[in-house]
């Protein structure tokens, strides 16, 4: 329920002309609400950025779903985080 509900509020908060991004943990549940731009990854539920403690991780995680924001978006925008 809550990549639902994120998603959904993330439409209405782009609408109002601030860009959004998400970092999502179950793509095919996020894709149902179709927000503006969402960041992939692949963890386990519970942990978006990453083990606690992985600093390396969780910056790497968090720049990448910073470098969407600038992105024009006519359709959402899923990107499958890639680490590097």
């Amino acid at each position: 329920m809550c990549h639902q509900s994120v998603g959904l509020v993330q439409s209405v908060i782009e609408k109002s002309g601030i860009p959004t991004v998400s970092i999502t943990l179950l793509r095919e549940v996020t894709e149902r609400v179709k927000p503006p731009r969402a960041l992939v990854v692949d963890r386990p539920l519970g942990y978006p950025l990453g083990e606690p403690g992985d600093a390396r991780l969780q910056r790497e995680i968090t720049l990448a779903a910073f470098e969407l924001l600038p992105r024009a978006v006519a359709q959402p925008l899923f990107v499958e985080f890639r680490e590097k």
